[in-house]
């Protein structure tokens, strides 16, 4: 199964964080619409990531609820009919959530650093260290420490648990 390292933080200002991995960014940035659906998964996590109409992600995945860089290991399952894929996840497992956000996705080397615009919650970086065959979790762990410092991030910033459960804690 595939791994990253992930952090996630908060970000106060939004546009001079942008200005920082821009001065560290290997490509152009992309921008993205997202709508996660959850689901009630007896393992780990489930979501269906929604593009638009024709396009879509299933996403199962672990990762434990901690503020620090973890791994988190994933499988994707792309769709090209979403609409029709969460109504049959949802009549059988049950839908627990739903989260909107604009994403900005820069790569810095073999990270994924997204910008996200999360409704109902505001500004958040992402921090996801792909890790290949020969990389290990803790070479992973030195790249997220070393991207966080440059780009500002202190540990106080980080978050523990996915945006769902931000949302979840906001609305009870």
């Amino acid at each position: 199964m595939p791994t990253n390292i992930e952090i996630k933080a908060r970000v106060d200002d939004l546009d001079a964080l942008r200005a920082r991995v821009l001065n560290l960014a290997t490509s152009a940035p992309g921008i993205l619409e997202q709508e996660d659906v959850l689901f009630d998964a007896r393992q780990g996590r489930l979501k269906l990531r929604i593009f638009d109409s024709t396009r879509g992600e299933l996403i199962a995945y672990e990762r434990p609820d901690e503020a620090g860089p973890k791994a988190s290991s994933y499988r994707i399952a792309p769709t090209d009919d979403p609409a029709a894929l969460r109504a049959g996840l949802a009549a059988s497992l049950g839908e627990i959530g739903v989260v909107v956000k604009r994403r900005e996705l820069h790569m810095v080397g073999q990270t994924r650093v997204h910008l996200d615009e999360v409704e109902d919650l505001g500004s958040f970086m992402e921090l996801e260290v792909v890790l290949g065959e020969d990389d290990t979790p803790e070479q992973g762990t030195a790249i997220a420490h070393t991207l966080m410092a440059q780009l500002g991030v202190s540990p106080s910033q980080l978050i523990e648990g996915a945006y769902f459960d931000l949302l979840q804690a906001r609305h009870g």
